[in-house]
């Protein structure tokens, strides 16, 4: 399974942006989608995880900001970012799960200016 990114860029505080995943290759039945982030020198975290039956589970720093969504005829998955603040600036990562196997994309740059 390849995981393929878009949609980061620049933007000032509390503007917004899309980003898009989109999952090829040898799919038959992904569970999880979703999104993680890693700012410089800190741990990648979780964004938001949406089960194949919709369910979601984001982080407590996004809540009521990012709105994700999943095209599961497209494995595709989505985050809206909105009301973005500086400290959402990270290289944001785009993860699958299919059966035991984890898959990441290739990561997209977000940085939010004050």
């Amino acid at each position: 399974v390849q995981l393929q990114a878009s949609g980061g860029g620049l933007v000032q505080a509390g503007g917004s942006l899309r980003l898009s995943c989109a999952a090829s290759g040898t799919i038959f039945n992904i569970n999880d989608m979703g999104w993680f982030r890693q700012a410089p020198g800190k741990q990648r975290e979780l964004v938001v995880v949406i089960t194949s039956g919709g369910r979601k589970n984001y982080a407590d720093s996004v809540k009521g900001r990012f709105t994700a969504s999943r095209d599961n005829a497209k494995n595709t998955v989505y985050l809206q970012m909105s009301t973005l603040k500086p400290e959402d600036t990270a290289v944001y990562y785009c993860k699958a799960r299919q059966g035991s196997m984890n898959y990441w994309g290739q990561g997209t740059q977000v940085t939010v200016s004050s």
